[in-house]
């Protein structure tokens, strides 16, 4: 900007970038430019004035109207030159970092992004100017740079990052085709070039994500954009961390990079190493804590507090036998059992009756395991039917003493439920009769037995009215099918309540301030039932570990992971990668947080939403897809392309995972071009002779060569349990040319074979979905419960599904059947079978949508009944028989 001047009669003003001179007859003063928008010229009478700070500097006689106009738009120019040199010096710097990148083909990190955002000068500037006139006075570079920060940087930077792509992806092809054994993808090859601060890739099951991981530690190293010995590779287990290390070695040899000092390492490892390095001192691990020993652990510890304490032997057993199968909601509604005395379903109780509701079960076990002489339903002494009132049948009797007992369903607030019309009115009557006849009515409650001490109080009452109880948990059971948990699956249970208790940092101070506020819906003698028990558990553990001079694996990481948030020990790593970070816990999260919250390090995290099946273990969703609030903002990527599943199977798990919509959408696309046999469904009452007879029929499917083997003449097939106990299935003597291997769903994770079979496709307590996976009193110390019925269940059967590379089978019972797969009825890519003499079409029940129609007999005949029964009583007759003999094997659908 040259100088600016004007002059009048008696002064004369002179304005350039540095100062405005004001010389008049008096004498010239100079104000510095940065003065410069507190001055203004003003029309005062007859003339023109300059003031400054509102007070008249100079008249100004003699102005003309456009020279008052340019000297107010100079002065407005000099007062935005600051703005306007900040503009362009962060236009240059911009640009500079820009061509940068362009120039070296490095991708732009949304750290750097965010560093050039918190310089920017404050945006608008271009109004500013335009406002003030002053744009004619601006050359050609400062209105761009001016009009630049305005610019949307973060998508000019996917922009240029997206040239850098295109770019690396062309010239660096020959890398990309050679650093694994088969050419990688493209989304492969972008998920490596993308060198992000942070980056999450979704990677499908079987999409190659292990060649993600070497190849982007290789690109790294090759770029020069880190030594080998500053990049960290996390797994989950011994032996992902060992494939991994050999990987790298083996790919990096064959490329001729150096991998000295690469780390692959667990979780757990690693975590021993930085409390070793922190503390000078490496912890040692609890030897008992490995292949399930943590559980034999507590059933030791169980077993021994049984012995020592009777009070913990009777609150174990009574949380056991009668409430860790209770729920927790009034309304829960799925009845189990039929009596055929009254056409009624309802539930099983201990004793073999079948009682109308989940609570008065509760009850009635309870009095069978005291040994107390109880009639459920018995009519009233005394006939009261009248014409608005059938015969009364209080709920039960005690003969012995003559005594009538009531179990209300009221909730915690008095009321019954809302669908139960005039059930108040009805308790009003039963009272008044009680009343009128003189008969003894004891009353309990579900809320106060749920929730309050209730059974005590009843059986406080009843022993002051003359009942005996002798409590026997070890009774024998008048129904085979009305289960009680074991022993070995509360002692899981336990373990898996400690490992959250533990990963969370929760005290028995925490749990107690949690049901007093936000877990207030849990609070109530059921959940402290539990705690009292566990604690008492929970307290012998840490003694244990403490006698042993240990630590158990949620110590271990706690630990590791306060010594890294706190400075204690930085590891020097610039990139960190993490496997399967769908199994990430918050510690586990708090390591990689600590490990990369110095600027500069990268974070590579590689995993499925869909297949995250270990919140039992402490694995917690939200860590994955709440990653920007965990470690900051980066780019997220998909691995969409399967090498391991044919079209088919794809298209079926991934429709059926994705009916939860609290997860990634992501496509899922086969790498095969056969398109693959569908899935088969086979109903058969006989499970384990089904799947004898199905391995009998692929051994000799590969026997004859219709069906390929490898050049062993072998096919593996994994039959997959949803329990251990399912491996009772399996025939002892297994074809010779079937590598057959039985495995949980849960051990299958990360494995695969040519073929999957799952056999234990049922309903019930141990069906698929379990009805046992979740206690309600989880919730207590685990992150908020998902909404979408079964979702941990449904991803579990969505990972077996994709452990298959050509085919699955799926064995169900007809009158049992899993609702997944009757779900799965309606995907076009899927057949069933039906074994032994039945013809009837796989028809699901169109009352409840959670059975199928099956073929039962009564005394009128045979007829079609819903397979949920006794939860649905959807029925209708049997259509008429064609008259052709069904075969063996009828009708594929």
């Amino acid at each position: 900007m040259s100088a600016d001047k004007w002059s009048g009669k008696g002064w004369k003003i002179t304005v350039t970038e540095t100062e405005i001179t004001i010389a008049q007859a008096s004498g010239s003063i100079g104000i510095p430019s940065t003065e410069a928008s507190r001055l203004e010229v003003r029309r005062r009478w007859l003339h023109w004035s300059l003031h400054h700070d509102g007070q008249s500097r100079t008249h100004l006689r003699g102005m003309t109207r456009s020279e008052a106009s340019a000297l107010t738009r100079a002065l407005q120019r000099l007062a935005l030159t600051p703005a306007i040199t900040d503009a362009t010096a962060w236009h240059a710097a911009v640009t500079h970092h820009l061509a940068v990148a362009c120039t070296g083909q490095r991708w732009i990190p949304a750290e750097a992004v965010d560093a050039l955002l918190a310089t920017r000068p404050e945006p608008r500037l271009l109004d500013r100017v335009r406002t003030a006139g002053c744009e004619p006075l601006l050359t050609e570079g400062q209105l761009e740079a001016v009009g630049f920060l305005d610019t949307d940087l973060k998508t000019l930077v996917a922009e240029t990052n997206e040239h850098i792509m295109v770019a690396e992806l062309s010239s660096r092809r020959a890398f990309f085709d050679t650093i694994e054994k088969s050419p990688l993808t493209d989304e492969q090859a972008r998920a490596v070039v993308c060198f992000d601060n942070r980056v999450q890739v979704l990677a499908a099951a079987g999409s190659g994500k292990t060649s993600v991981m070497v190849a982007r530690a290789a690109y790294a190293v090759t770029r020069g954009f880190t030594a080998p010995d500053r990049i960290l590779l996390l797994a989950f287990n011994k032996a992902a961390a060992t494939e991994l290390q050999e990987r790298v070695s083996e790919r990096f040899a064959a490329a001729r990079i150096d991998s000295s000092g690469l780390q692959a390492s667990t979780f757990h490892s690693f975590g021993l190493d930085v409390i070793g390095r922190a503390t000078g001192e490496k912890p040692r691990l609890a030897q008992w804590l490995d292949q399930g020993g943590d559980v034999r652990m507590v059933m030791r510890i169980v077993d021994e507090l049984r012995d020592s304490s009777l009070s913990f032997r009777y609150r174990w057993d009574l949380y056991r036998m009668l409430f860790a199968n209770a729920p927790i909601d009034l309304t829960e509604n799925e009845p189990d059992g039929y009596d055929k005395a009254t056409s009624e379903t309802g539930y099983r109780t201990f004793a073999g009756e079948v009682v109308k509701s989940h609570s008065e079960r509760l009850i009635a076990n309870f009095l069978y395991l005291n040994g107390v002489n109880y009639e459920y339903e018995r009519p009233y002494d005394v006939n009261v039917a009248d014409a608005t009132h059938s015969q009364y049948h209080p709920d039960f009797y005690y003969s012995d003493i003559g005594v009538w007992h009531e179990h209300w369903a009221l909730d915690r607030a008095g009321k019954p439920p809302a669908a139960f019309d005039g059930y108040s009115e009805g308790m009003a009557w039963k009272r008044r009769l009680h009343a009128q006849h003189g008969t003894m009515l004891v009353e309990s409650t579900w809320a106060d037995v749920m929730f309050g001490d209730g059974l005590t109080k009843l059986k406080d009452e009843l022993t002051r009215l003359g009942l005996s109880f002798d409590w026997n948990p070890d009774r024998p059971l008048g129904d085979e099918w009305a289960r009680p948990m074991k022993h070995e699956d509360l002692a899981r249970f336990a373990r898996t309540f400690m490992t959250n208790v533990k990963s969370n940092s929760w005290t028995e101070e925490d749990l107690g301030h949690r049901l007093a506020s936000d877990a207030a819906h849990l609070d109530g003698f059921r959940t402290r039932l539990f705690l009292e028990v566990y604690w008492q558990i929970h307290t012998e553990w840490e003694r244990r570990l403490a006698a042993d001079q240990a630590v158990d694996f949620e110590d271990m990481l706690l630990q590791a992971a306060d010594h890294l948030e706190t400075g204690n020990a930085d590891w020097p790593y610039d990139l960190i990668m993490v496997d399967e970070f769908q199994d990430v816990s918050q510690a586990r999260a708090r390591i990689v947080r600590g490990l990369v919250k110095t600027p500069g390090r990268f974070l590579l995290s590689v995993g499925d939403d869909w297949q995250s099946i270990n919140r039992f273990a402490g694995a917690d969703l939200s860590v994955m897809t709440n990653f920007e609030a965990w470690f900051g903002r980066g780019s997220q990527l998909a691995l969409t392309t399967t090498f391991r599943c044919t079209q088919p199977i794809c298209d079926v798990a991934r429709n059926f995972v994705s009916k939860n919509p609290n997860q990634f959408k992501k496509p899922m696309r086969s790498a095969h071009h056969d398109p693959g046999a569908p899935i088969m469904v086979i109903r058969a009452d006989d499970v384990a002779g089904t799947l004898a007879s199905y391995l009998r029929d692929l051994s000799a499917a590969i026997a004859d060569g219709s069906i390929p083997s490898d050049r062993s003449g072998m096919v593996s097939v994994d039959v997959l349990g949803r329990y251990r106990h399912d491996r009772d299935l399996l025939p002892k003597q297994l074809p010779s040319n079937l590598r057959v291997t039985f495995r949980t769903v849960h051990g299958s994770k990360g494995l695969e074979a040519d073929f999957i079979v799952i056999p234990g496709m049922t309903t019930g307590t141990y069906g698929f979905p379990s009805n046992i996976a979740d206690d309600p009193v989880l919730d207590l110390v685990m992150p908020a419960p998902e909404s979408f019925a079964h979702a941990e269940e449904r991803r579990l059967l969505y990972v077996a599904l994709t452990r298959a590379r050509r085919g699955v089978t799926l064995i169900t019972p007809p009158l049992r059947m899993s609702p997944f797969v009757i779900e799965l009825l309606d995907e076009p890519h899927v057949t069933v079978t039906v074994t032994g003499d039945s013809d009837t079409p796989v028809e699901v029940c169109s009352r409840c949508g959670q059975g199928t129609m099956v073929e039962r007999t009564s005394k009128f005949g045979p007829f079609l009944g819903c397979s949920a029964f006794p939860a649905c009583k959807n029925k209708r007759d049997l259509p008429k028989r064609p008259t052709s003999p069904s075969s063996a094997y009828s009708r594929r659908r």
